[in-house]
């Protein structure tokens, strides 16, 4: 008698990546937004950080694009579910716009164009995981996915990476943003689940 009954394959291994529990997968770029989608001149576009001290930071958009510039590819996860993988961006990286920025934040509150903030621990913006991105798929970045720039924090939920982003205050507590304040988890990691306050 054989060790293994006939027909016997093993166990069979998914062709699907591995996905945050709870996502499914789309080729789609869904839209999702809080409002309506403000339209930003590149001529008065500005980008400010602004340090707990009050010491302020500006690049207009030919300051920001003249940037040494990286072009990150990354998988994006959205709290209502979706995941979409492998998406190419360029932009700057956090980790330059705060060099040499003296501040003892630990974290930062996120500001765009039509009021919506969101807030990150700071250490989530350095390390090379977060830029201040301006363009998609070799292309300018279009205003219904947060263009001209949105903020890009890939290892969080997608409402982390602030559409239309004009600045960045740096903190020294914490201070929820728009959907933290709604019942929103503040941290947001989709590894483990962190939709809702609570989970």
């Amino acid at each position: 008698m054989g060790i293994v009954s006939p027909g016997f394959q093993g166990r069979r291994r998914s062709a699907e990546p591995a996905l945050p529990p709870g996502q499914y997968l789309t080729e789609d770029f869904p839209v999702l937004s809080a409002g309506p989608t403000p339209k930003v001149p590149l001529d008065t576009w500005e980008f400010v950080l602004s340090t707990e001290t009050g010491a302020e930071f500006r690049w207009n958009w030919a300051e920001l694009t003249g940037l040494p510039q990286e072009t990150p590819t990354v998988d994006l996860h959205c709290v209502t579910r979706w995941s979409k993988l492998g998406t190419s961006w360029q932009g700057v990286s956090l980790d330059l716009l705060l060099d040499g920025v003296d501040t003892a934040a630990r974290y930062a509150l996120v500001h765009s164009y039509g009021g919506y903030t969101t807030n990150l621990p700071l250490d989530d913006l350095r390390g090379g995981r977060a830029w201040v991105a301006h363009r998609y798929d070799g292309a300018p970045l279009a205003a219904e996915h947060g263009g001209p720039a949105r903020l890009l924090v890939p290892h969080l939920y997608l409402w982390k990476s602030a559409k239309w982003v004009r600045g960045i205050r740096l903190l020294v507590d914490d201070q929820p943003g728009f959907w933290e304040t709604a019942g929103y988890h503040d941290y947001g990691d989709p590894w483990r689940e962190q939709r809702y306050q609570g989970d």
